[in-house]
């Protein structure tokens, strides 16, 4: 019996029968056992035939290699096609809906393997991923958390990232929430302090653990991470529900029992239609848009979002919302310097939220919080200006921002970033969400 792989070959009908009869007979180091017909008929006088290989067809692309992993159980996909029947979208949604079922992908000058997955922890486990960096994914983990925590639960966050200390670090928020006078001794020791744990720790208000990760593949594998040590720490606190917050594009190298994914309202609509962007629909259980508004969000980004959606055939709710400042401290009536990393087209929405929300007296706002020398002159010409420095806990915020403000003399507030549902119920999203990561991990 053999104990090579065993493949299933991508085939159309525009290209003629015998030469892919002669393509597949020269593929050795696998045993090709099906072939997948995709479509095309111009060089068909009937149906595909390749010999006594078996041919599964389906009323599109997707639909025949889904019957075709489901029926043959492969370890690899070949690609033998081509445009116009399989043009670089098509094979992206292809690849990923291989790769999101366990199943290797790879044709002519290119192979995608399935990224490596630690086992499920005990725990209920929820991973948090992302289009990219500063989608939100930080403030939706949060949120998540303290949703998790007003319900009853023991919730514990997960964060890696590319600042993760080396070796995985947890920090009781639910104890005492780390202050200001802390980060910037952690900023003394030289340690990272606005990193994505910290940051959950102080504006959720529960048990976090920091990890690091390098690098991030074509689909979301980290090249590197702690994350295996990470769960050993955070499951020693026995957690009621994980949540395994991504970095950047990387996603969490977990088998989650259900998936949040953030997508920026800047995402560029192409973005949803790459490798990455197909297998991030096909494995969430609830999308949510951020900064889903004017002038931020792209109604390309919607559309790509719906119409990648519809191509998935698969019923993924979407909750469209938007961040407001809250800040951790009283800012009423004081005059208030703002830092953030939010783009500069909100900068007058989120002035006005503080001055009518939080009675802030906002004299100014720098959006250069990830730009450390820009927001080193930011600060410098509004020193004396200002009698709190509110600022997000990212980037710059504690080794440059925090440190200036506090040598002139001004107090240091925290802000929070909560997501507000603009259209949706986040409240009932964030309910069933859990309740499917809960059912999954009882019937694991």
């Amino acid at each position: 019996m053999s104990t090579r792989a065993r493949a299933v070959a991508l085939v159309d009908g525009e290209h003629y029968p015998p030469v892919l009869i002669d393509a597949l007979a020269r593929i050795q180091d696998v045993d090709v056992v099906a072939a997948v017909m995709l479509g095309g008929i111009e060089k068909l006088s009937g149906a595909m035939k390749l010999g006594t290989l078996p041919v599964i067809t389906g009323g599109s692309p997707r639909e025949a290699l889904v019957r075709a992993l489901d029926q043959i159980r492969p370890d690899v996909v070949v690609d033998l096609s081509d445009a116009p029947v399989l043009d670089s979208r098509a094979r992206n949604l292809l690849a990923a809906v291989a790769v999101s079922k366990g199943v290797a992908y790879r044709g002519a000058g290119f192979a995608y393997d399935v990224p490596p997955r630690l086992p499920a922890p005990r725990a209920p486990t929820i991973a948090v991923i992302g289009t990219g960096k500063r989608t939100g994914k930080t403030a939706v983990s949060a949120a998540l958390a303290r949703f998790a925590a007003a319900h009853g639960k023991r919730p514990v966050i997960i964060a890696m990232g590319r600042g993760g200390p080396e070796k995985p670090v947890l920090t009781r928020g639910d104890l005492e929430r780390p202050s200001v006078e802390a980060l910037l001794e952690l900023v003394s020791r030289g340690e990272h302090a606005a990193s994505d744990s910290y940051e959950d720790a102080v504006v959720a208000g529960v048990a976090t653990v920091g990890a690091r990760r390098a690098g991030s593949g074509v689909f979301g594998a980290p090249y590197f991470h702690t994350v295996e040590a990470a769960i050993e720490v955070a499951e020693a606190e026995g957690p009621d529900v994980l949540i395994l917050e991504g970095s950047g594009t990387a996603i969490p190298p977990v088998d989650a029992d259900a998936t949040l994914l953030v997508v920026g309202g800047s995402t560029p609509a192409q973005e949803l239609r790459s490798p990455l962007g197909y297998l991030d629909l096909l494995i969430a259980d609830l999308a949510l848009v951020t900064m889903a508004e004017e002038p931020v969000l792209s109604t390309e980004t919607i559309s790509a979002l719906n119409s990648s959606i519809a191509e998935l055939a698969r019923d993924v709710p979407v909750v469209r919302t938007v961040f407001r400042p809250a800040p951790l401290g009283t800012v009423a009536g004081k005059r208030v310097f703002f830092a953030t990393t939010a783009p500069e087209s909100v900068g007058d929405t989120l002035r006005t939220h503080l001055e009518r929300a939080h009675g802030a007296v906002v004299v100014g706002i720098t959006h250069r919080l990830a730009d450390r020398s820009r927001l080193s002159q930011d600060l410098a010409a509004a020193e004396g200006t200002y009698e709190v420095l509110l600022t997000e806990l990212k980037a710059a915020a504690i080794d440059v921002a925090a440190r200036a403000a506090v040598a002139g003399g001004a107090e240091v507030v925290i802000a929070d970033n909560i997501p507000l549902a603009a259209d949706g119920d986040l409240e009932t999203a964030f309910e069933r969400l859990v309740a499917a990561a809960e059912d999954r991990s009882a019937g694991r």
